[in-house]
């Protein structure tokens, strides 16, 4: 139990000196570096953001940028040049070909499903975004960040199912409907390094190491409606 609050501490993107808030920061500064050159305010889709994620980034001005966020559910906003849309990472039709300066994604691309769900908000991504910048959690990473179980994306289903019904694990109550431990379980899925390959076959893909060992990866490119219009002028 005293590794497990030593993790949450460790992980709790909430707290100032957490290792998650350092390597948030940090990350955030690469987006305003890899967004620095284009016209104000920058139009920014958030797939699967909050408002709140861009105060906590010092990141809110108006005459720098307008955020559009998307979510399953409506988001509290406060600020003019943000808003909220109710939408499906894995299909966002009421947003045209390369409508937005970038498409930002920040720990969403792991939680929408299998990998064909997975490949459906990457095309997504990309197909909006005349630029992208999406974050995703390694799965070599021995440290499962939302469970905080050592190895746990590596378990079998069955012993997955088992401890999240039997303990509470990280951020999550236990689980007690076989039912709901199905679905819950469904909604975690890591990726490595060639599966994101396939997914952003045009994107450079980076990393967040700890320890030695890559953490994260982070994916920026050029959307499609860009790779296109380069290919035709070519």
């Amino acid at each position: 139990m005293r590794l497990m609050g030593i993790l949450r501490r460790l992980a709790d993107n909430q707290q100032p000196q957490s290792l998650a808030n350092y390597l948030r920061r940090k990350r955030f500064s690469a987006f305003r570096s890899f967004v620095a050159h284009l016209p104000k305010p920058v139009r920014v889709l958030d797939v699967g953001g909050t408002e709140s994620f861009w105060r906590n980034m010092r990141y809110t001005d108006p005459r720098i940028i307008q955020v559009t966020l998307v979510n399953v559910t409506r988001q509290p906003v406060s600020l003019p040049n943000f808003s909220s849309v109710v939408g499906d990472a894995r299909a966002m039709p009421q947003f045209p070909d390369g409508s937005f300066d970038v498409v930002f994604s920040n720990s969403v691309i792991e939680h929408v499903g299998s990998f064909e769900d997975q490949a459906r908000m990457a095309r997504e991504v990309q197909r909006i975004g005349r630029l992208f910048f999406v974050q995703t959690p390694a799965r070599s990473f021995p440290i499962e960040p939302h469970f905080l179980f050592p190895g746990f994306q590596f378990l079998p289903r069955t012993l997955q199912a088992t401890l999240v019904k039997r303990f509470p694990l990280g951020w999550f109550p236990r689980q007690s409907d076989d039912q709901a431990v199905e679905a819950f379980l469904d909604c975690f899925r890591l990726m490595n390094f060639e599966e994101l390959r396939r997914l952003f076959p045009y994107a450079s893909i980076g990393h967040e190491r700890f320890l030695g060992l890559i953490k994260s990866y982070i994916v920026r490119g050029v959307g499609m409606s860009q790779v296109q219009s380069q290919q035709c002028v070519a």
